[in-house]
């Protein structure tokens, strides 16, 4: 959604050998208190997310082409739940690893992990 990219767009290599593509977008962004929204709130605020994150990505590409690329056919709806549901569960696991690295002394946190 940046109308141009930040000095900070690139690339870094990680500790096991892998590529990963960084970006730091500017920090005038703000965000919302998860642990005091109500069920409602957390609705509206999934939604927003969800068109910010929509916008992005239509901007990435010609939405026509994308659109007669992927034709009628809910294969493309499929891998993407399916995906969705993947980053979810390695989600959870890095979650649960992460906990127990702390609880094993290996990293430290800050309290509330």
């Amino acid at each position: 959604m940046q109308a141009s990219s930040d000095i900070f767009l690139g690339w870094d290599r990680g500790p096991d050998g892998s590529d990963y593509y960084v970006r730091q977008l500017r920090d005038m962004k703000g965000t919302a208190d998860l642990t005091t929204m109500d069920a409602q709130g957390l609705t509206l605020y999934a939604g927003v997310c969800a068109w910010a994150l929509g916008l992005g990505h239509a901007r990435a590409g010609d939405r026509v082409a994308m659109d007669a690329y992927l034709g009628t056919s809910d294969t493309f709806d499929k891998a993407l739940v399916s995906f969705a549901i993947d980053y979810a569960d390695q989600n959870e696991t890095d979650y649960k690893l992460f906990k127990q690295a702390i609880s094993s002394g290996r990293i430290r946190a800050a309290s509330g992990y």
